[in-house]
């Protein structure tokens, strides 16, 4: 099967496909401080839509912590909407902007299965430069607002797959 074209739709996008890891840092009110690895991918199938998939390890032992997946959607005028499933049981609903090589996002829905924590809100920033990809996750849970709860660094290890 040949590698198919990337759709027009993708090109404000198209600097994210590929393979990207690194370590991160997380943080909130109500844990442990902590540090994780990471390992993100993009990639397209022809169609004006990325997908995406996000999986976290714990560095010293390798044990899985956290996985997402989804999809992430240009519209017009530099506008983008995200899709996200996590495993711990959310759905999440994003809109936001693309401005350059940084994007923007914001939840504007997020629903729980039965057993789920609920998560009140989400808003990420990504922004690449030179083939590092990094980002800033907040969130409000329980009591707390919207506040910083994950960051990472994460170098390209491969091309735009």
């Amino acid at each position: 099967m040949r590698e198919p074209k990337l759709h027009e739709a993708l090109d404000s996008l198209s600097f994210l496909v590929g393979t990207w890891r690194g370590t991160g840092r997380g943080h909130y009110p109500t844990i442990k401080d902590f540090t994780y690895e990471e390992e993100t991918r993009f990639w397209h199938t022809g169609r004006p839509f990325l997908f995406y998939m996000q999986r976290t390890w714990a560095p010293h032992s390798g044990d899985a912590m956290h996985t997402e997946m989804g999809y992430w959607r240009p519209k017009a005028e530099g506008n983008i909407e995200a899709v996200l499933s996590h495993s711990f049981g959310i759905v999440e609903i994003d809109e936001g902007k693309i401005e350059g090589r940084k994007i923007s996002l914001e939840s504007t829905s997020l629903t729980s299965t039965p057993t789920a924590e609920t998560v009140e809100a989400l808003a990420r920033v990504f922004e690449e430069s030179d083939d590092v990809l990094t980002y800033e996750l907040r969130m409000a849970f329980g009591e707390n607002e919207l506040q910083p709860h994950l960051g990472a660094e994460l170098k390209r290890v491969t091309g735009r797959d």
